[in-house]
């Protein structure tokens, strides 16, 4: 995949600034992922990402562990690829199972679901793309509880996203969990403001 917008070392804060203002971030930043989160079904949940998430979560990581610009490198090569491009939207879903047992037998019958996601708007269908990083689903079938996908757009296909009234469904199509959910119009909002992004650039939205 070819990126065009992506955190830098320019763009993070050292450790002590961020420690300073830290509760500020998170307050911030949590605020906003409220609208960035979709159940779908009983079990799954999606949550979108965008720049300033990947931003909080790479300034996180340095702040607890304290790794420096070694672990900078890490965390940067981890976390850009799950900012949108401008031209998508970019997920991770979960499956959020706390009980241990039920969890593994369920994981056990959702091999490949990772390839089922999708948005559907006004009978038009979008296709989720699991990234390609590592397999996640095992060879017996197994399914890892922490997926990524992203949802590639066309122009026509953002505006109607963006056109207020348009019915967006996200849903998952497996054989054994299949699940639809309608996004409520502050969900479309807020995620509607990552095809923006990319006239923005990463500078501006974290200004």
């Amino acid at each position: 995949m070819s990126v065009k917008f992506a955190l830098t070392t320019a763009d993070i804060l050292p450790w002590e600034q961020y420690a300073a203002s830290r509760q500020l971030h998170r307050r911030r930043i949590t605020e906003r992922k409220r609208n960035r989160r979709v159940a779908v079904g009983p079990d799954a949940s999606f949550y979108f990402e965008n720049v300033e998430t990947m931003w909080l979560q790479v300034q996180e990581m340095l702040h607890i562990e304290r790794g420096g610009d070694a672990q900078l490198k890490d965390e940067l090569a981890a976390y850009n690829p799950l900012i949108p491009q401008g031209d998508e939207l970019v997920a991770t879903f979960m499956i959020e199972i706390d009980e241990p047992e039920r969890r593994k037998r369920v994981l056990s019958r959702l091999g490949g679901i990772e390839n089922t996601a999708f948005i559907l708007m006004n009978g038009e269908r979008i296709r989720g793309r699991p990234d390609d990083d590592q397999q996640r689903t095992t060879p017996c079938g197994k399914a890892s509880s922490v997926q990524f996908v992203r949802f590639p757009f066309t122009t026509d296909q953002v505006a109607l996203f963006r056109r207020p009234g348009t019915q967006v469904i996200l849903g998952l199509g497996h054989d054994n969990y299949s699940h639809m959910e309608v996004l409520n119009q502050a969900v479309c909002s807020e995620l509607g403001g990552d095809f923006g992004f990319g006239s923005a650039g990463v500078a501006a939205v974290l200004t």
